[in-house]
């Protein structure tokens, strides 16, 4: 690896449309590659194509009315003041700590959200308000978790008896609201389904959010969870961040239809830009030709401390820098249209035209997933979903990489989890994978065990642990990625044993990967390298 020692920024060499698609000259500077909490400096080869997420859309001037505007002029749907009258029952879901990634700075969108809603209930004489946090079968939030997120006003007003977390465990708390056509168990928060008016705010990080989602997954239980939640509807979908093309999606949608038909639920839908570093992390925005003398001087600082910074401490400093997304639109109103109106303004900030598919695709994995804010590591089960379930998945319509391709991530790899948040991960990694890699054989003779374990059970209904069945689900998600790649590299992993179990090949540095790619794709394999974070999807043609 050498470091950003350019002298002066150089020309950019464009792609095929515009900035964000690069091909690597023999001038190149090095690109940073994500390495958990830390970074890579590689040179690339002459001819690998590199792709840039857009620039961050500008945030819209006055997000505070632009909220009040969505919830007065709503889709489909009275204004939200016109359904809203003394002594009737309402329930606010507010999605998790899961999103946006890193943590938004302060205000966070939900915040203010909550703000105006609470105020406008308030106003109109609704006393019986509860907001519940909708986290599925995720963690519990801690109380400075959720104080951050809704603010200190909210916070104080509502916790702990009406603003709380989900618990999709609660035998006197869910509620099966019937099956849909298709057999699917539709299983609801009592609280919600007993309201007279349902309002979810959500945040759209990735097309996969939202919609019928929200209510349909965020306050369902285990027996609604795992209709989906499974290997044959991940593989089934050609994409899950592209909804119209997943299985995943058509079933959380059926699922949704049936609870908007037994509750009156009124959403709000919010998209942020992709502004997640800023102050002096802000050349990370940056392509590297277009770097100045200070932005190399700020990347030898940081990486200078960072080598010398305990792994541990360095994991701290990030979860704890926030990002300074922007909120870009927000709409209100029914489900479905609402939900296609966001989507718009996601696949604007996300999509990037891109010519062929790779060979050999390159992603940096990053210290951060939505299963791991705040926890002491990015588990190896994590770190497959980033790559085979997230990453492998940014496109729309036409996989980045060829059938039977190589991929390729950075990640350390080590052996660590966090008992306290993902205590049923440690049991399936160390005993089950041991025997099987086979999602479908795990599905069948494991899943069940798990999610019904009292002691997971317990662990995540007191506790901060993700429900007994979740490692399963984790798994899942990388099978279309499994199934496709012909070869997964892990390059600088600290053991062994986890690219081991995983079914992944190792290696020392990404040129020895690179070599290691081409002996299987042939020398004149086609490589590219997926620039990120901040988020991006590819439309490939």
């Amino acid at each position: 690896m050498r470091a950003l020692l350019s002298p002066r920024p150089r020309p950019r060499q464009r792609g095929a449309y515009d900035d964000n698609v690069i091909t690597i000259d023999s001038d190149s500077a090095p690109r940073l590659i994500f390495y958990g909490e830390d970074f890579l400096c590689e040179d690339l080869p002459v001819g690998t194509r590199v792709i840039y997420p857009r620039r961050p859309i500008a945030g819209l001037p006055n997000p505070r009315a632009a909220i009040h505007h969505a919830l007065n002029h709503p889709e489909d749907s009275p204004p939200l003041h016109a359904l809203l009258e003394p002594g009737m029952k309402v329930t606010i879901a507010v999605d998790d700590i899961s999103l946006p990634l890193p943590m938004m700075a302060r205000p966070d969108i939900r915040e203010t959200i909550l703000d105006i809603v609470c105020g406008m209930l308030a106003d109109h004489g609704v006393d019986d308000v509860h907001i519940i946090v909708a986290t599925s079968l995720h963690r519990r939030m801690t109380d400075s978790e959720i104080k951050r997120m809704v603010g200190d006003k909210v916070y104080n007003a509502f916790a702990p008896d009406r603003l709380y977390n989900h618990d999709a465990c609660d035998p006197d708390g869910m509620v099966i609201l019937g099956e849909t056509a298709h057999g699917e168990v539709v299983e609801t928060n009592k609280r919600a389904a007993e309201s007279d008016l349902v309002i979810y705010v959500n945040i759209n990080l990735v097309p996969m959010d939202g919609g019928h989602k929200s209510v349909g997954v965020g306050l369902c239980g285990y027996e609604s969870l795992k209709a989906h939640h499974t290997p044959k509807a991940i593989v089934d979908s050609n994409s899950f961040m592209d909804p119209k093309h997943s299985a995943l999606n058509h079933s959380v949608e059926r699922i949704g239809r049936v609870c908007d038909e037994h509750m009156k639920v009124f959403h709000i839908e919010t998209a942020l830009n992709n502004r997640m570093f800023s102050g002096p992390l802000s050349f990370l925005m940056k392509n590297e030709d277009d770097f100045t003398e200070m932005d190399r001087l700020k990347y030898q600082a940081i990486k200078f401390a960072l080598d010398r910074t305990p792994r541990a401490l360095r994991r701290e400093i990030f979860m704890r820098t926030p990002a300074a997304y922007e909120l870009i639109a927000v709409h209100a109103g029914a489900t479905e249209p609402v939900h296609e109106k966001i989507l718009r303004k996601c696949f604007d900030q996300y999509c990037i035209p891109v010519e062929g598919q790779a060979d050999i695709l390159i992603s940096g994995i990053p210290y951060i997933s939505p299963y791991n804010v705040n926890s002491k590591a990015l588990n190896p089960l994590l770190v497959q979903v980033l790559a085979l379930g997230y990453f492998f998945h940014m496109y729309r319509h036409k996989p980045l990489l060829k059938k039977g391709g190589v991929m390729i991530v950075t990640h350390p790899c080590s052996d660590q989890f966090d008992p306290v948040h993902h205590p049923s991960y440690i049991e399936f990694f160390n005993r089950l994978l041991p025997e099987t890699r086979d999602a479908y054989t795990l599905e069948k003779k494991y899943q069940d065990e798990f999610a019904y374990n009292p002691s997971y059970v317990e662990m995540y209904r007191r506790g901060n642990a993700y429900h007994g069945a979740h490692p399963f689900f984790m798994w899942y998600w990388g099978q279309a990625g499994r199934e496709h790649c012909g070869k997964v590299i892990v390059v600088g992993s600290d053991n062994v044993t986890v690219p081991k179990l995983l079914g992944w090949e190792r290696a020392d540095t990404l040129a020895e990967a690179i070599s290691m790619g081409r002996s299987h794709m042939g020398r004149s394999a086609q490589i590219t390298m997926l620039h990120h974070p901040p988020i991006l999807m590819t439309d490939v043609t």
